[in-house]
């Protein structure tokens, strides 16, 4: 029989889906199951968006330009320098979700054997993206006792090698929240230029951001055209993860150029989607005022609640909707396929993400779990107060 290829063994399962099917299975003993596993927001869609989708006169659903309509990439130049990040529209690359346009930065600089440097825990699908490439993912510890704060220099250049092609940071942070500070930006962007690397930013949770903390973008970095590329999706600025629209923003040529050639490979990315994307950047203010209170309420709601839980602790995040929290138990996966599959409070029971899958250094993680606070604020108060319920009766507790 023939076998599979190498990649097709070392390419990981997602700690966000992987449940599924425990979660499909106490659906179908009718328990209600609140998922706080994935990133999937219950904030309605703009409207902007949903009504370009229902009115267009479309006759024929033809083929695009394979780096994006340029309407639309010329409205997200606009959009960028409303956060102060100068670029034309022939610097941007419109990709298939915010995935392809990381698929495509590391296909364009990076070889196989190449490695990259990561902050972790980071968001688990970087893993299987550096597998797709041939890349190896070396880790960066940010540890939760220093609020997931990046490491010191001397920790960051001990893992460089001469294999050593990129450091690529998510700001603000999945799975911790995690913002990073305009000084560690500057040690990033010294070490760069230092070791002749590229610097990606993954920057999808630009808008949220709470206490007071400013998101500091990769290209508002002096110095460094060159090597920093953005890496951007609608998915959840405008809480739509389906339509699989992102970008690619660099200011160099030579990039943008190769990551051109690729999607030309994948023909384009969608049209009808794009068309919706351009008609969101035409939403008002006050939805995104509306959005931020929700979550800074969901949010107060989940750490209010886990102050209450024995043994739980957690940092609050100043970004994004996620929280990485340590719990009380022997084993994170083995605690949340428990919660699918053993215990329910009223026919009801929450779905969260083990941990362990968002570090890439074996062992950490192993008591975590990453919450994330995308429901409304009385389905989070209710999924918290099932969560310490269920957590008084695990048998693998640790208190």
């Amino acid at each position: 029989m023939a076998t599979l290829s190498q990649r097709a063994h070392t390419m990981p399962p997602s700690p966000i889906r992987k449940l599924v099917p425990y979660a499909e299975e106490a659906k179908r003993r009718g328990v209600h199951v609140y998922h706080l596993n994935i990133g999937q927001p219950d904030i309605p869609t703009p409207d902007e968006m949903l009504d370009a989708f229902r009115n267009h006169d479309i006759k024929v659903l033809a083929y695009g330009h394979s780096g994006g309509l340029w309407e639309y990439r010329e409205g997200l130049a606009k959009y960028y320098q409303k956060h102060d990040i100068r670029v034309t529209k022939e610097q941007i690359l419109v990709t298939t979700a915010g995935s392809e346009a990381i698929i495509f930065a590391l296909l364009a600089t990076m070889d196989p054997g190449d490695e990259i440097l990561i902050p972790e825990p980071f968001y688990t699908n970087y893993t299987g993206f550096a597998v797709e490439a041939g890349v190896t993912v070396v880790p960066l510890t940010c540890k939760a006792e220093d609020g997931f704060a990046l490491p010191p220099d001397e920790e960051i250049r001990a893992k460089i090698t001469p294999k050593t092609r990129a450091i690529m940071i998510c700001n603000p942070n999945n799975p911790t929240g995690y913002v990073y500070s305009w000084e560690e930006m500057q040690r990033l962007r010294t070490l760069v230029l230092e070791y002749d690397l590229f610097f990606l930013s993954d920057e999808v949770y630009r808008e949220f951001v709470y206490d007071g903390k400013k998101h500091h973008s990769v290209l508002h970095l002096p110095g460094i055209d060159d090597r920093a590329i953005i890496l951007d999706s609608i998915s959840k600025r405008y809480s739509a993860c389906g339509a699989r629209i992102g970008c690619l923003v660099t200011r160099n040529e030579e990039i943008l150029e190769t990551a051109l050639r690729f999607g030309q490979a994948r023909l384009c990315p969608p049209t009808l989607e794009q068309l919706g994307a351009l008609a969101a950047l035409d939403t008002p203010q006050s939805y995104f005022d509306e959005v931020m209170s929700e979550y800074r309420e969901r949010r107060e709601v989940v750490f209010e609640a886990l102050a209450r839980i024995p043994g739980v602790t957690g940092q609050k995040p100043s970004g994004a909707f996620y929280a990485t929290v340590k719990l009380p138990v022997d084993d994170a996966d083995r605690f949340c396929i428990w919660l699918l599959d053993s215990f329910h409070d009223q026919q009801e029971t929450v779905m969260m993400a083990p941990a362990a899958g968002f570090y890439a250094t074996p062992g950490l993680g192993k008591d975590e779990v990453r919450i994330a606070f995308v429901l409304n604020a009385p389905s989070m108060r209710r999924s918290m107060d099932i969560l310490g319920k269920a957590l008084q009766t695990y048998p693998g507790r640790t208190i």
